[in-house]
């Protein structure tokens, strides 16, 4: 009998709420990908952001539940979808 291989994208923005997300799938049989959206450009003029210490802190995460961490880079789209 072969066993179905369950997988699933995770978001996670180095909060707790995603961290505990993560942890149940992990816990539940599910290969987890933790996966963090950098939506805003830190370079840009005015935008204050957090976005080097959120990615550290899911970077961590991902680490400690020893599942991959994917980094996806939106910030054109954000911008060209939200803001334009």
């Amino acid at each position: 009998m072969s066993r179905i291989i369950r997988s699933v994208a995770c978001a996670v923005s180095g909060g707790v709420d995603s961290a505990v997300s993560a942890y149940l799938l992990k816990r539940n049989g599910f290969q987890v990908t933790g996966v963090f959206m950098t939506n805003w450009d830190p370079l840009d003029e005015g935008v204050q952001c957090s976005v080097s210490a959120d990615r550290n802190d899911a970077k961590l995460v991902c680490e400690r539940l020893d599942i991959p961490f994917l980094e996806l880079n939106f910030v054109r789209e954000y911008w060209i979808y939200v803001f334009q």
